[in-house]
């Protein structure tokens, strides 16, 4: 009774609530694991990304890194951190870069939407806009349908899901539309992957441009009106 009366602990305002979303299957080799780590590092901590969350209203968001696979791998690697400066972002980036990866199965884009979903409602933040941001190399491959993990997120309404498509130059040894699927793999993401409000993809050539792409990508999800209040 007495636990019953002891008042909720009230969220943290931020501006956005933003899960980074990794693919880290087998056809991500180790060379493109470490630029992709380094990518998301060198993203945000860069200025123009930390300017850009300082034009918010409060000047602050949170981020999460989950990491994906399979349809049972997925794992939360850092937790929400709040980031409005350049300690917050170094220490998440210091973070980022040195714990180890954490599979390399199979790809499963819907398991992958799922737990990253789950985590908004474990937040100690709170925000009006939710986005998870998801890069990868294929398409859908395990668990269940991509689509339909997709519908059953932005149907709870607020969620927003981007794509960072990462192209390959040789396709897929032992599934070659994997990589390369019918139309494109960027057509594959807007078709089957982004939803909500004023969602995108953005597509990096090859690992190494995974660092700019990535860099675009965050400046446009961190200054969308409805967060920071400004044209974007």
């Amino acid at each position: 009774m007495a636990l019953a009366s002891l008042p909720a602990l009230a969220q943290e305002p931020v501006d956005l609530l933003l899960v980074l979303a990794a693919d880290v299957s087998r056809s991500v080799d180790e060379a493109k694991f470490q630029l992709q780590r380094q990518g998301y590092a060198n993203a945000i901590t860069s200025q123009d990304v930390l300017r850009t969350i300082g034009y918010g209203r409060r000047g602050r968001i949170a981020v999460c890194f989950v990491e994906w696979s399979g349809a049972a791998s997925q794992r939360l690697l850092i937790d929400w951190t709040p980031i409005g400066g350049e300690a917050d972002a170094a220490a998440f980036a210091r973070k980022v870069t040195d714990l180890p990866r954490s599979f390399a199965d199979r790809t499963s884009i819907s398991a992958g939407i799922d737990f990253s979903l789950s985590q908004f409602d474990r937040s100690p933040f709170v925000a009006e806009r939710h986005v998870i941001d998801v890069s990868g190399d294929g398409t859908n491959n395990s668990g269940r349908d991509v689509t339909t993990a997709r519908d059953e997120a932005l149907a709870r309404g607020g969620t927003t899901i981007n794509g960072l498509v990462i192209l390959s130059a040789v396709p897929s040894p032992y599934n070659p539309e994997h990589t390369h699927p019918p139309g494109g793999l960027g057509n594959y993401y807007r078709n089957n992957v982004i939803g909500g409000q004023d969602a995108f993809v953005l597509v990096a050539e090859d690992f190494a441009s995974f660092g700019k792409a990535i860099l675009a990508k965050l400046i446009r999800e961190v200054s969308s009106r409805s967060v920071s209040g400004r044209p974007s």
